[in-house]
């Protein structure tokens, strides 16, 4: 097959290309460049491309660095900085996949192959049944990526390739380093990729600014100090409060009134809950409802993590469902995606985005 992949200068999309031409696939190498052309941030680019020209080198591949600047900026760090100014909790590596990885490059460069693969730790499954395709997990459940891809369409998943999606991360390694790769032992890359070494709070506040407002313990309405704008802070968050006496964690927001409400102690009941409501739910291969069904077992993720929780979803309307979890869940933010997979973890269905529960909104 003739296939695009992208590759980052990881190990991960290092190896992902040596699968490829074990298989014995004809490849051509793409870097997509999103830094911006200022001082907020390149991902260390031009480290990363010279890693991609040394394997391109090695395997006598064709390899392009094409630009996506402005429409990273345009669809997905305003989308972030949009969903920070409501005061929700955005996903901006979930909006990438979707609108750049798998969006604008497949419209530009990716139609042009049979395939565009990626080193993401997923999997695809065509069923037997329905000959549908449907994104799969990674054998790896710590690397699994899929909740970084359930934002994705029928037609990019059909489309998409993730050849190390079948074994775990330990192996990925292991192959680079028998076959010799400079970077089998380069760390992971973490956060927000376009900021690179910049800190989210500077980058929020160049933003956005800083507007003083009153941290208040929710239980009893007492002022335990200030902060420099709710956008600072997401539901669940402990760290970054300067609150002695603690432990803190952020329960609510009033974005209206600048005011961010805390609850103290480490098991405090205001931080978890079992309700999530969640809007704009995506199907990424079908709606799974059956007929004449008031709920389904699934298991999801509000958050990147290995763990998988049990729960109950029910469809409340035609685009509004409530996932009911089977466990507590500490931290539910609104704005987040939450991910659902089907009851045997194997499958992940798609996603939606949580909204803000009943019992806080007369507050926020």
């Amino acid at each position: 097959m003739k296939i695009a992949v992208l590759i980052s200068g990881g190990v991960d999309s290092a190896v992902t290309v040596h699968e490829l031409m074990q298989q014995g696939h004809d490849l051509h190498l793409f870097y997509i460049r999103i830094g911006m052309d200022n001082d907020e941030g390149d991902c260390s680019a031009e480290e990363d491309i010279e890693m991609c020209n040394f394997i391109a080198s090695r395997y006598g591949l064709p390899f392009d660095v094409v630009s996506l600047h402005k429409e990273y900026w345009e669809h997905v760090m305003e989308y972030a900085l949009n969903t920070v100014r409501k005061g929700l909790t955005p996903n901006p590596d979930i909006m990438c996949n979707r609108v750049i990885k798998f969006g604008f490059f497949e419209q530009r460069w990716g139609h042009e192959f049979d395939k565009t693969a990626t080193g993401h730790y997923a999997t695809t499954h065509i069923d037997p049944v329905d000959g549908l395709t449907y994104l799969g997990t990674a054998v790896d459940p710590v690397k699994d990526q899929t909740d970084f891809l359930a934002r994705i369409t029928y037609s990019q998943l059909e489309h998409a390739m993730f050849p190390i999606g079948n074994m775990p991360k330990s192996r990925v390694r292991e192959i680079a380093i028998e076959t010799g790769m400079p970077n089998a032992f380069r760390r992971d890359s973490q956060g927000i990729c376009f900021l690179g070494n910049i800190n989210y709070n500077d980058f929020i506040r160049r933003h956005l600014g800083t507007r003083q407002g009153p941290i208040i313990e929710i239980e009893t309405g007492r002022i335990l100090g200030k902060h420099n704008g709710f956008w600072f802070h997401t539901i669940g968050q402990r760290k970054g409060l300067g609150l002695s006496g603690g432990p803190w964690y952020v329960v609510a927001k009033n974005v209206e009134e600048n005011i961010i409400y805390v609850s103290g102690g480490y098991h405090t009941s205001r931080q978890y809950g079992r309700e999530l409501p969640v809007t704009e739910m995506q199907w990424i291969t079908r709606d799974p409802w059956p007929e004449n069904c008031k709920d389904i077992p699934v298991t999801f993720k509000n958050r990147h993590t290995p763990e998988f929780t049990e729960a109950r979803l029910t469809k409340v309307a035609s685009d509004k469902y409530i996932i009911a979890s089977a466990n507590d869940i500490q931290g539910i933010a609104p704005g987040q995606f939450a991910v659902v997979y089907t009851h045997d973890r194997k499958l992940c269905l798609g996603s939606g985005i949580i909204t803000v529960p009943q019992a806080l909104s007369k507050i926020q």
